[in-house]
């Protein structure tokens, strides 16, 4: 019984949870992020790349 109770006080659990959150949340922003970047350099070489062709 003292285990169970022990088990209801301990929030230890709620950290982790909370820092597994943070980490997908962190996770999308990078990869939103990169690809707006990835989008603006593909664009600038594009415009790079005609200005020698013509």
């Amino acid at each position: 019984m003292i285990t169970i109770k022990h088990f209801l006080i301990d929030e230890s659990g709620l950290e982790l949870s909370e820092y597994a959150i943070s980490v997908a949340l962190l996770a999308v922003l990078l990869i939103v992020a990169f690809t707006q970047l990835g989008s603006t350099i593909k664009s600038k070489l594009e415009a790079l790349a005609a200005s020698f062709i013509s």
